[in-house]
């Protein structure tokens, strides 16, 4: 895929998806919302993709909203959220597939949100995260109202929104944000490492899993129960059940298709 505003490759059923604009942090403007929309969209249909690894060229991973490039434009702020940040958060959410985010540098704003919307974090641990809407005077947006009280709880939440607080990447492991912070000379190999287990995994009931966890999170016991029955069904009759069975039954490791 080629596109002016990211990088997009895939190999070996890993598609590693790069925000390409070094000289502004990574900062989006218009042209890179549409952009990585659409990248989310092929990878979501790719059947040679199994998992997406989410990260940025150069020092930062995303600074958020280039303010530059909304100086002058007539669009609002609500318009330039529903056209340019839902619809990426929403496409992260409901993929299919892991959304394993390398996050190589700093993480602010609408950059921070995307940490927080995908799906497994490994940070080098000289990067950071902030909530810096509030330095600007804005609020939060791209689903950090969402995502941040689930993972930090109200109170912390409430501190980091609105006192712009930076996180440190072992500070977010601890509260939660993040699964795991390595130096940073060992960030690719470790980002490999995760990436490379979930190309070879049952991708189908792991795109399952996901949207189940989604769901637990305004869904009563009783409607997650009825899901668990359905999607086990479902899982039970897939390609990935039968080799897992046949793995287990001749003690060897499974070669998983993702169907």
């Amino acid at each position: 895929m080629n596109y002016n505003t990211l990088k997009y490759h895939t190999e070996s059923g890993i598609t590693t998806i790069s925000l390409n604009r070094p000289d502004r942090y990574n900062a989006f403007n218009f042209e890179m919302s549409k952009e990585l929309q659409d990248a989310l969209a092929v990878a979501r249909e790719d059947e040679n993709c199994r998992v997406v690894v989410f990260t940025g060229e150069g020092k930062a991973f995303c600074s958020g909203q280039d303010l530059k490039d909304i100086v002058g434009t007539d669009k609002g702020f609500a318009e330039i959220v529903y056209e340019c940040y839902n619809p990426i958060v929403k496409a992260m959410r409901s993929m299919p597939k892991p959304i394993i985010c390398r996050l190589n540098g700093i993480a602010a704003g609408a950059g921070c949100s995307l940490v927080l919307a995908s799906d497994y974090t490994v940070a080098s641990d000289s990067a950071n995260l902030i909530e810096v809407f509030i330095n600007v005077g804005l609020v939060l947006d791209s689903g950090s109202s969402f995502f941040l009280p689930r993972v930090v709880g109200t109170n912390k939440a409430f501190e980091l929104a609105t006192m712009g607080s930076k996180v440190t990447a072992q500070q977010a492991v601890d509260l939660g944000m993040i699964n795991k912070a390595v130096p940073s000379e060992l960030l690719d190999e470790e980002v490999h490492k995760v990436a490379a287990y979930y190309a070879s995994a049952p991708t189908k009931a792991i795109g399952m899993i996901k949207e189940m966890l989604n769901k637990s999170t305004y869904s009563t016991l009783d409607d997650m129960l009825e899901l668990e029955a359905k999607y086990q069904e479902i899982a039970g009759n897939s390609d990935d059940y039968k080799e897992g069975l046949a793995a287990f039954s001749e003690k060897r490791k499974p070669n998983f298709s993702g169907s």
